[in-house]
């Protein structure tokens, strides 16, 4: 009836004897003693530790219902019968594993006997080899020595063969170890592995109760943990409603909090425009005579002319009219600012090279402004943020205490309000316009290419910058010949026709760097500025 229990007795014909370890019978936990490496080595002293009642109850239910039925004796019989099957197989087993090993056992005898055989045969040999080498020493004394020597090569090889023989067979003996002690290991590995899904189906049902408990237990601790905390944030926010003082502070605290945060944000953000504005300086504005903090800090002697008289336009060469009309347009714009009046928008149209960048900054000089330098095409790349760019610009510039001309140069839309800011706009082709622009425009002044009286002016004043005042003042660093200087300068502005001012100061700027060291104009230098002109030269000195 061990069957009942879920145990089974252990083989009746086991050898205590054996070297082998025997694998665990399949019977359950309360199988017999066993010896070897099957069983638990390091089994608790208390053999009662890990008893399962469960069996207990299985086998009285069992043993109920047997009492009750009517094949009550099949049953027992057929139970019985089982359980020699079982002790048969087992027993089956038990006899495999002995004939194993004493096939194992006749082998080491074998090989043994075979080792003892041949190491008996070497010992016959090697006598009868020295029996023979005295024999040979005493008929043939002069043959001795070489056949001590080849007996004692052939000694040698047959220890190396004996040798590697020896190792051959202790490598078999202990591949031949390993391997049964795996088989043994997956055998012990499976035994318990099948015991254990044996153990784990017959108590599934505790299992699952147990979990069942857990997880009930878990739930229970939750829910209390969710009961107890809700009845404390209840109790809490009710005790805080209940007193107006509290909630009071609390919305007063939280009031401040967001008056502070959304405060601070904007002050900073009005503290950054404000510093942008005032001491830096916009990435649009390319020139400047205003001077920031960093180019104060560089340069702290650094002095600003704040005023210019109207001679300041000296070395601007214009003609008679368009001079008139630019002095009336200084003496205005000083005007205005004396007398806090709204400045005017003028549009400079003209070839390039005309002088109408410099218009613009002696004019700042002479009103007594700041003056500032920006180009329009670097607001197209920009895109959406030209618009931001050009904000900061005007900006930038209303922070002028001194007022500030503004002066854009390939312009075709910007325009603002002109409380301390006068815009000037250059453009070489103003019909391009838009009306809207035009509109906008106080004043238009064009800068034509100059004419010969102006062109002629000009290359004497070039003239006398470039070559006379190197040539007489200073280190001299020209040499000059005597020649009719006025009509060589109205030679030249006759030559020069369709050239602007800046073309004619560059012409004079080669006369000074030519390679020749003297006032000696010469083909490659004055075809540099214009190459459809014809080349002259003036004497060279003797």
């Amino acid at each position: 009836m061990s069957w009942l229990f879920g145990v089974n007795k252990g083989p009746k014909g086991e050898s205590p004897g054996s070297m082998l370890p025997l694998p665990p019978t399949p019977g359950g936990d309360g199988g017999g003693d066993r010896t070897g490496g099957g069983g638990d080595r390091h089994a608790p002293k208390d053999k009662w530790s890990n008893f399962d009642p469960t069996g207990l109850e299985r086998a009285a239910k069992a043993a109920r219902e047997l009492e009750h039925s009517r094949h009550a004796k099949e049953a027992l019989s057929l139970a019985q019968m089982q359980e020699q099957t079982l002790q048969q197989e087992q027993q089956l087993k038990v006899k495999e594993y002995e004939v194993a090993l004493e096939q194992l056992r006749n082998e080491q005898i074998r090989s043994q006997g075979e080792e003892r055989r041949k190491t008996l045969n070497e010992e016959t040999r090697q006598h009868q080899a020295v029996r023979t080498l005295g024999l040979i020493s005493l008929n043939f004394p002069h043959l001795e020595e070489p056949l001590c020597q080849l007996l004692n090569e052939e000694n040698l090889r047959k220890q190396e063969e004996s040798v590697q023989k020896q190792e051959a067979i202790r490598r078999a003996t202990v591949e031949r170890e390993m391997d049964l002690r795996h088989k043994n290991e997956m055998l012990r590995i499976e035994a318990e592995t099948r015991a254990k899904a044996k153990a784990e189906r017959e108590n599934a049902d505790v299992i699952r109760e147990q979990i069942r408990l857990k997880a009930s237990e878990h739930r229970q601790t939750v829910l209390e943990a969710l009961k107890t905390a809700g009845t404390l944030f209840g109790e809490g926010f009710r005790a805080f409603i209940t007193d107006w003082d509290k909630v009071t502070a609390t919305a007063a605290g939280l009031t401040l909090l967001a008056v502070g945060v959304y405060t601070a944000k904007n002050a900073t953000a009005v503290a950054g425009r404000y510093i942008e504005a005032h001491l830096g300086k916009p990435s649009l504005v390319r020139e400047t005579s205003r001077i920031t903090v960093l180019e104060a800090l560089k340069h702290p002697i650094k002095v600003k002319s704040v005023t210019c008289p109207l001679n300041s336009f000296f070395f601007i060469l214009l003609q008679p009219k368009l001079e008139e009309r630019v002095r009336d347009i200084a003496i205005a714009t000083r005007n205005t600012k004396k007398n806090k009046s709204l400045y005017r928008n003028i549009l400079m149209y003209g070839p390039p090279g005309t002088g109408k960048t410099l218009f613009a900054k002696k004019l700042a000089m002479h009103s007594g402004m700041d003056y500032a330098i920006m180009t329009g095409g670097d607001v197209a790349p920009m895109g959406r943020e030209g618009v931001t760019a050009m904000h900061k610009v005007f900006d930038w510039a209303n922070t002028s205490r001194r007022g500030l001309l503004l002066f854009v140069d390939e312009a075709d839309a910007f325009l603002r309000k002109r409380a301390t800011v006068s815009i000037f706009l250059t453009y070489n082709q103003p019909e391009q316009f838009d009306w809207a622009i035009n509109d906008r425009i106080d004043e238009m002044v064009n800068f034509d290419l100059p004419q010969l009286a102006e062109r002629e002016r000009l290359v004497r004043m070039y003239f006398d910058k470039y070559v006379l005042k190197p040539a007489t003042e200073g280190k001299q660093r020209l040499k000059l010949a005597q020649f009719d200087y006025g009509k060589k300068c109205s030679e030249v502005a006759r030559l020069t026709e369709g050239m602007s001012g800046r073309e004619i100061s560059q012409l004079a700027v080669a006369w000074q760097v030519s390679k020749e060291g003297a006032c000696f104009l010469f083909l490659n230098g004055f075809k540099s500025v214009r190459p459809d002109c014809h080349a002259f030269s003036f004497p060279s000195p003797s």
